[in-house]
């Protein structure tokens, strides 16, 4: 069975906000060559996530985990997400705790600021 993570973050009017989301893809995409891995916006920037499981369910993807690219879960994680997300027949789809409230991340991130010491 073919299988996809979508990364879902906010979206903005600036195009170069992105980049660390594309950055966050590509490197995911090569930890894990056997998934396909799209980024994935709430708003202001495409794909949206109905454009991005759409072009994976048409792709024959039958499992796709969205991660929220969100440090907590505030509305849009808790509300906006799941209100966004639609069936396809034989694909089954799934939501991850938001990417902030994973305890390795917390980690980094201290590590990160830390090191900048």
């Amino acid at each position: 069975m073919k299988e996809a993570i979508v990364l879902f973050a906010h979206g903005s009017r600036e195009p170069g906000w992105a980049r660390p989301f594309e950055r966050i893809a590509d490197a995911l995409s090569k930890k894990l060559p056997k998934v396909q891995v799209r980024v994935a916006y709430l708003e202001r920037m495409r794909p949206t996530l109905r454009e991005a499981i759409d072009a994976l369910a048409a792709d024959g993807v039958g499992a796709i985990r969205v991660v929220p690219l969100f440090l907590g879960p505030g509305g849009h994680v808790k509300e906006d997400l799941p209100g966004l997300l639609h069936e396809h027949p034989g694909v089954n789809i799934t939501i991850e705790p938001a990417i902030g409230e994973q305890g390795a991340v917390v980690e980094a991130i201290a590590a990160a600021i830390a090191a900048d010491r």
